[in-house]
């Protein structure tokens, strides 16, 4: 629990005021929305479980990531559905904190992950022969336990950074839930030091994780060019395409929120681009992951005792 030092005991999420009126109407798109991200994923996390065929390290990594989003979601739906169908807008300064913690802390693990995923699939395509060699159970534990640890010690620097300044000028937070550009608009002491480390430990994770992911994709691409066969190209670049439209999703939205000033930050797009990393993309990874995956939708249908 973070020591309070300022007089603010509560804040007021401000959300989506202009549609008010259709609150009711907000309240079961995202309840959808979050329905369908945990249905999703829980349905990865049990068929990747279950088939012993689907017992690989990019499953592996597919598993952690359903679990991720199960936790990342449910860190900022439930409260703001709960708002919606009671008519509430706050939220206690201990529950922000928490709020601001877990939620950076997952979307932390969430960079590093897809990093990873993205190593994975270099290691497959370019490196196919010493793939079961490189690519070992205790390398693939210690990839994702690396990912997690991390991601906490990440969030824990950014969450300490926020809280440490007082709240004493203003408790409205121009979002659907709290997050660090909109508590360090309404702080009433020196942000800077804070926006410091936002864009240096926090654009350094998370640009180092995407730095990573894009150089394994250059040396992916590369060797996929090399295949004589459009056959072999258009297999290689299959195994790709689904994790490739997911890091696009999510780097490009969250890089989006975080990596400027405070003083350029717009409530408008501040609201509108975690609604795209935090719900929609969330939604979306477990239809990306498994629409085309021929692998999973055969052991779904092996579990299921289907013959079509």
């Amino acid at each position: 629990m973070m020591v309070n030092n300022s007089s603010v005991t509560e804040f007021i999420l401000l959300g989506f005021p202009s549609l008010v009126p259709v609150q009711i109407t907000l309240f079961y798109i995202f309840l959808m929305f979050y329905m369908l991200t945990l249905s999703g994923n829980f349905l990865i996390i049990l068929v990747t479980s279950a088939s012993k065929a689907l017992h690989t390290p990019m499953y592996f990594f597919l598993w952690n990531l359903s679990v991720l989003e199960i936790f990342y979601t449910s860190v900022t739906i439930p409260k703001m559905l709960l708002n919606f169908i009671m008519g509430t807008t706050s939220i206690t300064f201990n529950a922000c904190v928490s709020q601001v913690f877990f939620f950076i802390a997952l979307g932390s693990i969430e960079c590093t992950l897809l990093a990873v995923m993205a190593y994975d699939r270099y290691v497959a395509i370019c490196n196919p022969l010493q793939y079961v060699l490189i690519m070992n159970s205790t390398t693939c534990k210690a990839l994702v336990g690396g990912s997690w640890s991390s991601g906490f010690l990440n969030s824990m620097i950014h969450t300490v950074c926020t809280f440490q300044l007082p709240f004493c000028s203003s408790n409205m937070i121009n979002q659907f839930f709290c997050d660090i550009p909109p508590l360090l608009k309404v702080a009433c002491g020196n942000t800077f030091p804070s926006q410091v480390v936002l864009f240096t430990v926090g654009g350094a994770y998370g640009f180092g994780s995407f730095l990573s992911t894009i150089i394994s994709y250059i040396h992916i691409i590369s060797t996929i060019l090399e295949i004589k066969s459009t056959e072999g190209r258009k297999k290689a670049f299959s195994t790709c395409t689904s994790h490739l439209t997911v890091v696009t999703l999510f780097f490009g939205t969250s890089f989006s929120a975080y990596l400027k000033p405070t003083s350029k930050y717009s409530s408008e797009e501040g609201k509108l681009f975690p609604v795209f990393y935090a719900v929609i993309t969330p939604t979306l990874n477990p239809i990306i992951y498994t629409l085309r995956n021929k692998e999973f939708k055969n052991a779904f249908r092996k579990i299921m005792g289907l013959k079509f």
